[in-house]
């Protein structure tokens, strides 16, 4: 795993969703950044953040793949179901997932490892709501009534299994992967 060498990085836990979803999430947010010109529809990967970005000093990185490695082998695969579209406010974009409990579960299991293994993560200050943005912040306020009203009439249904999680990290200029961790098959 590439560290980098500032003395801090910005580090993001997220579920990336395997192809096909992968590449249809991917497609609606290269066409929400044609319609409004959003950059952060596109800055990054589609996925489901479980860690919202924290900065942290680069020897983070090294004890959070250990600590996320050992969680992950600990729990099975499991499935995520997204359904439809909606709206935080007018500013944020996101697919639904269509039954959250699993995910939350999942997330609290992971907040409470972290803890027993004192690896410095951000507690959540708002309820967990398992989502995958599609635009967010940077969506001009005069698109959005049309951009509500497009995705008001679209549908959307998919379904993947979770195998990873993957640890990003900012280096100034994008986010790349800082390690995967791949979940147990069977426990």
């Amino acid at each position: 795993m590439a560290i980098s060498t500032n003395a801090t990085s910005l580090y993001l836990l997220a579920i990336v969703p395997p192809e096909p979803v992968l590449g249809q999430v991917w497609a609606l947010k290269q066409e929400v950044h044609a319609r409004t010109g959003s950059r952060n529809a596109v800055r990054l990967r589609p996925h489901i953040t479980l860690w919202p970005p924290v900065h942290r000093p680069v020897e983070f990185a090294r004890q959070a793949a250990e600590v996320l490695a050992e969680f992950a082998a600990s729990e099975t695969e499991f499935t995520v179901g997204l359904q439809d579209f909606a709206w935080f406010g007018s500013r944020t974009l996101f697919i639904s997932v269509n039954s959250p409990e699993t995910l939350k579960n999942f997330n609290q299991r992971l907040a409470q490892w972290c803890r027993l293994h004192q690896l410095d993560i951000p507690l959540e200050n708002r309820p967990f709501t398992p989502h995958m943005t599609l635009a967010t912040r940077d969506l001009p306020a005069d698109k959005v009534p049309e951009l509500q009203k497009i995705f008001a009439g679209r549908n959307y249904a998919a379904q993947f299994s979770v195998q990873q999680l993957t640890l990003f990290e900012h280096r100034g200029t994008a986010w790349e992967v800082a390690a995967e961790f791949c979940l147990s098959g069977n426990n």
